[in-house]
């Protein structure tokens, strides 16, 4: 089955002759698997998932696309390429003939627009939310709008400059204006992709309320700055992010969700008691989504966002950068002491050493005799810094915190995270592609025939030793 855009920009079937892929990694089998097909886009890396009705993964095929650069030199994604490659995998997934694809859906970073014109195609670069944004448009829109301040408790987003995604529309306007007239409606990555197989464009609350400067927490609604700058044309409607339309191709397509909101989504199913996730990895962001207060000024200014899930509740959300202050750390010590980068894997938890350090205070690096004791200082550091980004969504009806990502797998930084906490339980979390799996749980009741899996995340309580 052949898959080309229309002039429309639309998905079209025109052949059902394509032969079984060859980089099929699935024994054929006689009955059809109905399955979701998942686009994973990160910033980096790629990824499309087959799920069967178990969650279980058929098919998984990643991909690094080189970046590009816009019209001022700034690197960016290449959106052309991105959507052809979405487009070529999904004509690879269909010709995959055990698999019954009866529903698709999206789980992107967010904060990046796709503009796209009257027949759907991309008018604008998607730019980088790393671009420096011009500071002279920065205090004339802070300016008209009650000052910075103001402005970011009101939408729950610190100024960031570009990754306030609502900014983007902003400086189109006033920068290019050219642009800015072709534009009929601004995407975030995964409405567009979704919108690639729908062909019904859609806004998503969990693009919308992610660090946006779009959407107002205090009245739930768009700011105001956003229909009086004419941008509120340019926006799809809202539809919810569980639900799915049906396509003239037999299969479901769900609106998309941005990854941060999806990697919480299998949590948020399992488990009704109050929680914390700490997703670890580059950055370390702790996600309250039991805590609905409105942001404080001090809290902003130390990296504290909210953001709406996927069933439209605040999330309350702060962030570290723990995996490249661990990182840099790393590499001081085993310059030091003659150790391979990788040599703090081998790095065994020893309760001796924590005793002596559990005060949390750093002595520095050229006081510590061992590679061990160094590391062991390096993440009750690190623990020390963790614990006061965390505290900042804390609540005291908290009961249970849980770690996924890589420092899930690191038994020193569990079992500090453990002490520093006590009154917590604290738990490793092993659950494989967090986000992919959360954009097709998002989606369950309109593809799924079967209840839910009781369990799909493992977890490891960790006990003070």
């Amino acid at each position: 089955m052949l898959l080309v855009f229309n002039k429309s920009h639309k998905l079209q079937v025109i052949s059902c002759k394509l032969e079984a892929c060859s980089l099929n990694p699935v024994a054929k089998i006689n009955m059809r698997t109905s399955v979701i097909a998942i686009f994973d886009i990160g910033k980096t890396n790629k990824k499309v998932f087959l799920f069967d009705e178990d969650y279980k993964i058929r098919f998984e095929k990643p991909v690094h696309l080189p970046e590009i650069q816009d019209e001022d030199g700034f690197p960016c994604e290449d959106i052309h390429a991105l959507t052809q490659w979405v487009l070529d995998s999904f004509q690879e997934l269909l010709s995959l003939k055990e698999f019954d694809i009866k529903a698709v859906n999206v789980s992107a970073h967010g904060a990046s627009f796709v503009h796209i014109d009257e027949a759907g195609k991309p008018v604008a670069p998607l730019y980088n939310y790393l671009k420096p944004f011009p500071e002279e448009l920065k205090k004339k829109f802070y300016g008209t709008y009650g000052g910075e301040d103001e402005f970011a408790r009101v939408t729950a987003s610190p100024v960031l400059g570009h990754l306030n995604s609502g900014m983007q529309l902003y400086w189109l306007k006033y920068k290019r204006p050219e642009i800015f007239k072709k534009i009929k409606y601004s995407l975030h990555l995964p409405e567009y992709i979704s919108y690639l197989f729908s062909g019904k464009p859609a806004s998503g609350v969990t693009s919308i309320g992610c660090h946006t400067n779009l959407w107002n927490f205090t009245s739930n609604q768009y700011h105001t700055w956003v229909a009086q700058e004419k941008i509120l044309e340019k926006f799809a409607p809202i539809k919810p992010s569980n639900k799915a339309e049906l396509t003239n191709n037999n299969y479901k397509v769900g609106i998309g969700l941005h990854d941060s909101s999806a990697a919480l989504i299998p949590y948020l199913q399992y488990f009704a008691e109050p929680f914390i996730l700490l997703s670890t990895g580059t950055w370390s962001i702790s996600l309250n989504p039991f805590n609905h207060s409105v942001l404080k000024p001090e809290e902003l200014k130390q990296d504290c966002v909210s953001y709406l899930s996927y069933d439209g509740h605040p999330v309350k959300a702060a962030r570290l950068f723990a995996g490249h202050m661990h990182d840099e750390a790393v590499k001081k010590i085993s310059e030091k002491f003659n150790k391979s980068e990788d040599y703090f894997q081998q790095v065994k938890y020893d309760p001796s050493v924590i005793q002596s350090i559990s005060d949390f205070k750093f002595l520095g690096i050229d006081n510590l005799k061992t590679f061990e004791i160094a590391y062991h200082q390096i993440l009750a550091d690190l623990i020390q810094k963790q614990k006061k980004s965390t505290d900042l969504i804390l609540q005291g009806t908290t009961k249970n915190l849980y770690v996924d990502g890589g420092f899930s797998k690191n038994p020193i930084f569990m079992q500090m995270l453990a002490r520093i906490y006590p009154t917590v339980k604290v738990f490793a979390a092993d659950l494989h592609q967090a986000t992919a799996l959360g954009a097709a749980l998002s989606i369950h009741n309109e593809w799924n025939k079967k209840e839910k899996p009781s369990q799909l995340i493992n977890l490891e309580k960790q006990n003070i030793d």
